[in-house]
């Protein structure tokens, strides 16, 4: 399937960004902008299933051809958030950019007991109270954009996920080089797989205080880690 896309930037580099569950292209509202600035070209998905993309099947690997089918191989840097992290690295060895960098990774989801499917389908109708108080650090921006994108987001991709619950995603090794940056803390890398990822290749890198989706809880935090691989 091919994804809608958002682009930012003319840059004579270019920077691939994969968004996490529930979400779309505009949570980078803030990095695409950064990267351009940078000298990027950005180029950001919406999954299916999310944002303006089609609807159809889920599964993790279906994300990950939608992906190699729209966005260009060789790229210079690919960014992908949770759900985003677990496609590009199902991808990357198809996408093949210079550099990776897996934020927050769902590499380990939740059994369906503590945090499955059906919490994330029944947080499509939350209000814009819960969300902010979630999330306490993101800015009033990022609450309306949750709120769009959950009206956008198709629910029954979070079920196409459920066989993967309690599963161990953790990649054998790097395909490109790769930086892992984390949560702190994080509830889908604890410090027993980081320590497993680092022993595989990849360079990993806690923000200290940050929530799960980082690029909103700290944006600053953020791009800080990403030094050297930017």
């Amino acid at each position: 399937m091919q994804l809608h896309t958002r682009t930012w930037g003319e840059g004579d580099r270019l920077a691939l960004l994969i968004h996490g569950i529930m979400a779309d292209h505009r949570t980078w509202r803030r990095v695409g902008p950064a990267l351009a600035a940078r000298g990027y070209r950005v180029i950001a998905v919406d999954l299916r299933g999310h944002g303006a993309s089609g609807r159809g099947a889920y599964t993790p690997e279906i994300f990950a051809d939608d992906v190699v089918e729209t966005l260009p191989p060789g790229a210079d840097l690919a960014i992908g958030h949770s759900l985003g992290g677990l496609t590009l690295s199902l991808a990357v060895d198809r996408l093949r950019p210079r550099r990776a960098v897996f934020s927050d990774p769902a590499w380990h989801l939740a059994t369906a007991e503590d945090f499955g499917p059906a919490v994330f389908a029944e947080f499509k109708g939350a209000s814009r109270e819960r969300i902010a108080a979630m999330n306490p650090r993101w800015e009033a921006a990022d609450v309306d954009i949750e709120l769009e994108t959950l009206r956008a987001w198709d629910e029954a991709s979070a079920f196409g996920l459920a066989a993967l619950s309690g599963v161990d995603l953790l990649p054998a090794g790097p395909v490109v080089p790769s930086l892992v940056q984390l949560a702190d803390p994080s509830f889908l890398v604890d410090a027993a797989k980081a320590a497993v990822l680092e022993e595989r290749g990849f360079e990993v890198r806690t923000v200290e205080g940050a929530g799960h989706t980082i690029h909103r809880d700290d944006f600053e935090g953020f791009m800080t880690s990403l030094e050297g691989w930017i």
